[in-house]
């Protein structure tokens, strides 16, 4: 099959993009080492102690993590430490360092929050004083959050009993979601490179750093040293107008001044009149670009395609034809930014074609997978179903992450039903549909997963339902608000196998993870709580001195406030129109028709995939990606050759996001130093 050929060849080039120098494919595979060590340990502490207050403060003010500051800073310091004292590091235990700040700094990227799992008490306590939640704020439970008025509260301090529970649910959360995410996302792995061999073409980049550095660490330094420094070069230079001059402004006049607008120059209201419903910007993001250069051509092109056709060009016809609703029904008006214009099109029309499409990226998985289980099988004559599994890898047997995602399944759906019922007033019944419960646990959730591994491994790019928990419960006619503070287990887990893929490439053996994540659990939920307490009781969060989460938090407060009481009686009724069973139909053959249009006439698969991708994504960025896609294809590739130039780019990533990292993590110090003397009483 034409995909099969394009796919293979990917994979192929990857593991060579990622082989050290010198160690050429002698057909015993890759050596698999255990990175977990003394050197992980200090490390972990490194980033829980200094940079995840970096992270933190990044996120209110840009809407970024510091993941590439807390992972590249780490990673360069210790090599360096480690190669004066004549103990080079080894790239397994490299990667693991990046593994750990990747972790510890992770992002909620809808609202800016990073630094650790306190962010999201943060948040709660936001939205129950928001004056857009009065109507609710009453109505969340105890173990949410503490109610309006609380001395918790004004007082800004988490030192208070009124905490108790949403803290001691919140540690719960973590370790279940840990058990969860590391038994799904390794089973999808098997499932999406031992079986289907999908190539992942973004998980060269945090691969090809940490050989970069282990190569510079431990022998004369190659090309892959050479060309990181080049990124890391241009990654300060725009760091500094980026992030810095932000972060510097915030702290000296109390409001930030951008250079280049966060996260992009929005467009939408200016261009509504010609192109009503359309989201139109321009991203100034190079980190976008760097990242069109690593992507696959074909895939950012149709990428690009298909967020341009769908979110700007189609816009003002659906939008005519009434798809986007109207002022009246809670629809489209004139003057809503892109942000509120992919929230409300989102709802009105693009959910239900977006469920469509992926239910044919589902089938069409499906069916490689079974083609893939017939073709092993009857190249096994006889002798048994078998997998060509790496040694010393560190694999499981399948049934043990099966089982512990299923008992972690059943806990969260247990838990769910046992919080509702703690609410409970005389006269109130707040039983919640256990069947829908299941369903969302044990059989949404982890379709939706592989839909969404599958997509990664193939673009690089997830894809993700907005909206399926706000509709499901809108539609279960559920009135109370403590089901949208319930842990019920809806979730995607595809973007983990591509972790598993990481460590793969890297040659580092997976009990690594499961003994890095044990430690870095108490070191995220401590390091958490105290930079979070420090910043909420130094000021109120957010303030003009956060930019992106005085932009951004208030439009998600509106909208989680509107969902919160879509049941209650004078409700926004038509929200629950956004699941609709024909559009979903559509999506669904218009995504396999255009596969079977793509299979007959021999076209690049990997376009289609692109494009389907595409569909949701903001065209400021598809543009900004593109660009990066484009450039890589006419200039560079002609200028080093080919195949250099795709050796050269995951490289070139890394040390751009290093160099991103470095100068934000220069910035966000002397912010820190700004405000903790400014806190002082003298």
């Amino acid at each position: 099959m034409a995909d099969d050929n394009e796919i293979a060849h990917l994979r192929e080039q990857i593991e060579i993009e990622t082989r050290e120098e010198g160690a050429e494919d002698d057909g015993g595979g890759t050596k698999f080492e255990d990175g977990y060590s003394s050197k992980t340990i200090l490390g972990a502490l490194f980033v829980g102690l200094i940079m995840l207050p970096g992270a933190l403060y990044l996120g209110l003010v840009a809407g970024q993590g510091l993941g590439p500051a807390a992972e590249w800073v780490t990673i360069v310091l210790f090599a360096e430490i480690m190669r004066r004292s004549f103990l080079p590091m080894k790239r397994q235990e490299i990667y693991m360092l990046y593994y750990v700040a990747a972790s510890l700094t992770g992002l909620a990227a809808d609202r800016g929050i990073s630094g650790g799992a306190f962010g999201e008490l943060i948040w709660r306590q936001y939205f129950v004083q928001a004056p857009v939640a009065s109507a609710v704020a009453r109505d969340i439970p105890h173990w949410v959050v503490p109610p309006p008025g609380s001395i918790a509260l004004i007082h800004r301090t988490f030192l208070d009993r009124a905490w108790f529970w949403p803290i001691f649910l919140l540690i719960i959360g973590e370790i279940l979601n840990r058990l969860n995410w590391m038994s799904a996302g390794y089973f999808l792995f098997r499932v999406t490179s031992d079986i289907e061999k999908l190539p992942f073409p973004m998980a060269p980049v945090a691969a090809s750093g940490a050989t970069a550095l282990a190569e510079a660490a431990s022998k004369e330094e190659s090309w892959r040293w050479r060309v990181f420094s080049v990124g890391t070069m241009v990654g300060l230079l725009f760091g500094f107008i980026y992030i810095a001059i932000p972060v510097f402004t915030s702290v000296v006049f109390g409001k930030a001044f951008t250079l280049i607008p966060i996260p992009f120059f929005d467009l939408a209201t200016n261009t509504e009149t010609i192109l009503p419903g359309a989201m139109t910007g321009i991203s100034g993001d190079l980190g976008k670009v760097l990242t069109g250069f690593v992507i696959p051509y074909p895939i950012m092109l149709g990428g690009v395609w298909g967020s341009v056709i769908c979110r700007v060009f189609a816009a003002p016809f659906l939008h005519h034809w009434g798809a986007f609703g109207s002022a009246d029904s809670g629809g489209w008006t004139r003057g809503m930014d892109s942000f509120y214009t992919q929230e409300v099109t989102d709802i009105k029309f693009w959910l239900s074609v977006n469920l469509g499409l992926q239910a044919a990226v589902a089938m069409i998985g499906f069916y490689s997978v079974f083609q893939t289980f017939k073709k092993m099988r009857a190249e096994s004559k006889g002798r048994g179903l078998q997998l060509n599994i790496p040694k010393g890898r560190g694999d499981l047997p399948l049934w043990i992450p099966i089982t512990v995602w299923l008992s972690v399944t059943l806990i969260y759906i247990w838990m769910s039903e046992y919080l509702l019922g703690l609410g409970a007033k005389p006269g109130e019944n707040h039983h919640f549909s256990v069947a829908l419960l299941v369903f969302f646990g044990l059989i949404w959730s982890p379709i939706n997963s592989y839909i969404s591994a599958r997509m990664i491994g193939i673009t690089g790019t997830g894809v993700a339902v907005p909206y399926l928990k706000e509709v499901a419960i809108m539609r279960s006619g559920y009135p109370y608000v403590d089901i949208w503070y319930a842990p019920i287990p809806l979730n995607e887990f595809g973007g983990f196998a591509q972790k598993f893929r990481e460590v793969e490439l890297t040659g580092t053996k997976f009990s690594s993870v499961v003994k890095v994540e044990a430690l870095m659990l108490p070191i995220m939920l401590i390091s958490s709580f105290v930079f979070w307490s420090f910043f909420w009781h130094s000021s109120q969060i957010p303030s003009s001195q956060h930019p992106y989460a005085s932009k951004v938090w208030p439009i998600r407060a509106t909208f989680q406030a509107m969902f919160n009481q879509i049941n209650h009686k004078g409700g926004l009724p038509w929200v629950k129109e956004a699941i609709n069973a024909p559009r979903i139909a559509g999506g669904a053959l218009a995504g396999l028709g255009l596969y079977g249009i793509f299979m007959v006439f021999k076209l690049p698969i990997l376009f289609f995939y692109g494009f389907l991708g595409g569909v949701s994504a903001f065209p400021q960025d598809a543009l900004a990606a593109f660009l990066g896609a484009w450039l890589g294809k006419k200039y560079f590739a002609k200028r080093f050759g080919l195949q250099n130039w795709n050796m050269y780019t995951p490289v070139l990533l890394a040390g751009f996001s290093c160099g991103t990292g470095l100068i934000a993590m220069a910035s966000i110090a002397l912010a820190l130093i700004a405000k903790s003397v400014n806190y002082l009483p003298f």
